[in-house]
């Protein structure tokens, strides 16, 4: 790279408007991919395109904030875009009032074993406290997660590590692991996916079928709820 070329990027990687357009094509370009190869499970968008982007960043070496003083617009619509979940929601109201206490039954069990199972994981490892409490509320939205491991002395950062983790994770093994178990109502899946990984895993569900994004979207809501108030209650048990 000769001087006025290396001149020329550090004038650009200082500009927002660079980071947003560059996520904006990064995306696109993968999710190109992703549609090429069918919608597989483990070429997901998301994963392709934190893998893409956190290369770039490291190969210039360009900080974090850097990257999102120009990319914090697309973080901004993470707010409507929760929101418009809304939308789907009341379009199949009927479908879901009928499967109220279903949901229920789900959300309880659900909310208690993720919780309980990844605080047991953790502790069996030797995982230090503040470690176990940022990973109790690994299942919830990452806003409500960082909440609520500063709550209980965890620490927020590792506590949306943790989520971003488990987001990523269950978007690429629900549906081959629904299509192992022989699950194939939509239902059922969209809500499996909406509490166990979070945003990224909604997203998946209404990429298979919109009924199936549509109950992940409510179980979101329900988990965040759920979580706050059970975590708190059942951490002293093992902590």
């Amino acid at each position: 790279m000769s001087s006025s070329d290396f001149t020329l990027w550090v004038y650009l990687s200082r500009t927002p408007l660079l980071w947003l357009c560059l996520t904006l094509c990064v995306y696109g370009v993968v999710d190109a991919i992703a549609q090429r190869f069918g919608r597989h499970p483990l070429v997901n968008p998301v994963v392709l395109s934190v893998i893409v982007l956190g290369s770039i960043l490291m190969a210039t070496g360009t900080d974090y904030r850097t990257y999102f003083d120009g990319a914090q617009f697309i973080h901004f619509m993470l707010g409507p875009a929760t929101v418009a979940l809304a939308v789907p929601l009341y379009q199949n109201r009927l479908i879901v009032r009928r499967s109220l206490i279903p949901m229920l039954a789900a959300l309880v069990c659900g909310s208690v074993v993720a919780c309980v199972s990844a605080v047991m994981t953790a502790l069996a490892l030797g995982a230090p406290p503040n470690i176990v409490m940022s990973i109790a509320p690994k299942s919830v939205t990452a806003g409500v997660a960082m909440s609520i491991a500063e709550g209980l002395g965890g620490d927020p950062a590792l506590a949306a590590v943790l989520v971003l983790i488990t987001g990523i994770l269950g978007a690429i093994m629900v549906t081959p692991l629904m299509n192992a178990l022989g699950v194939r109502d939509y239902r059922a899946r969209g809500f499996a996916v909406g509490l166990a990984s979070l945003g990224i895993g909604t997203a998946r569900a209404f990429q298979v079928d919109p009924i199936a994004g549509t109950f992940a979207g409510i179980a979101i809501g329900l988990n965040a709820a759920m979580t706050a108030f059970i975590v708190p209650w059942i951490m002293p048990y093992f902590v």
